[in-house]
């Protein structure tokens, strides 16, 4: 098999054989808007086949693996939500790695952006470990959860836009469900930050009349009832922008020592 089944002990797998499937966009859009807890969004999340290119090209990497992984029994389903339940920082990325998170299991986790993420969350105290390699590692994040915009890993990292649309749901309900308890949002990325907004409108979010431009250290504030949240833009810890400098480890310090002071 392609895929490790639900509820076969895959450490943190919070789906069970009995989890209800979606088998496309109306599916998605129902399940994630019936789910009454994280506990049962992130089960519906990580069983969810709504996209049919992203779920073939997701379970033949985990069939076909990279020659460094070849070893190893790859997760190859959506990458749920992971992190606190009543998180006061919420991240937000484009999608799992097809190495990365659709190997683990878990999003960030075993992939060089992952390496650079969970170190520096970390050094600014919002994580027990300064590394992610697999689920059931020990690792735990500290008053934050990370969650992705699309929860497949996307051939050549570019989700198509109807799958985007597709997965939307997920992000919003998400969203809705944390929202009590979430003071700063961390958009990894411009198109998270694009996702975040829309997300932020549908779970009720007062927000200015126009969507304020991207950019690393950016903020705004917005309002969930009577709580000011702040949201801020960081360029994502992608490779591409590592190794060329565009984003450094003290970049990234810099925004969640910010986001941690502005959650105490």
């Amino acid at each position: 098999m392609s895929f490790v089944p639900p509820g076969t002990g895959w450490p943190g797998d919070p789906a069970t054989a009995d989890t209800p499937v979606a088998h496309d966009p109306a599916d998605v859009l129902r399940l994630a808007a019936t789910s009454n807890t994280l506990a049962e969004l992130t089960a519906r999340q990580s069983v969810c086949r709504a996209c049919p290119r992203l779920v073939e090209w997701r379970e033949e990497v985990a069939r076909v693996r990279r020659r460094a992984f070849a070893d190893e029994t790859y997760w190859g389903r959506p990458v749920p939500g992971w992190g606190a339940e009543r998180p006061r920082v919420l991240i937000a990325g484009l999608a799992p790695a097809a190495h990365g998170g659709n190997r683990t299991g878990r999003i960030f986790t075993g992939d060089r952006s992952g390496d650079w993420l969970f170190a520096s969350l970390h050094r600014c105290g919002l994580a027990t470990r300064e590394t992610s390699t697999h689920a059931g590692d020990g690792q735990e994040l500290i008053g934050a959860r990370v969650v992705a915009s699309v929860r497949c890993a996307p051939p050549a990292n570019k989700p198509a836009p109807e799958e985007k649309a597709a997965c939307f749901p997920w992000l919003a309900r998400e969203v809705a469900l944390v929202a009590p308890y979430v003071r700063v949002i961390v958009a990894l990325g411009g198109y998270a930050w694009q996702a975040l907004w829309l997300a932020l409108k549908e779970a009720g979010y007062a927000l200015p009349r126009s969507r304020p431009p991207f950019g690393h250290g950016a903020e705004t504030e917005i309002r969930h009832g009577d709580a000011p949240v702040t949201l801020i833009g960081c360029y994502h810890p992608s490779q591409q922008n590592t190794f060329t400098g565009k984003v450094t480890a003290q970049m990234l310090d810099d925004v969640f020592t910010r986001a941690a002071r502005l959650a105490a």
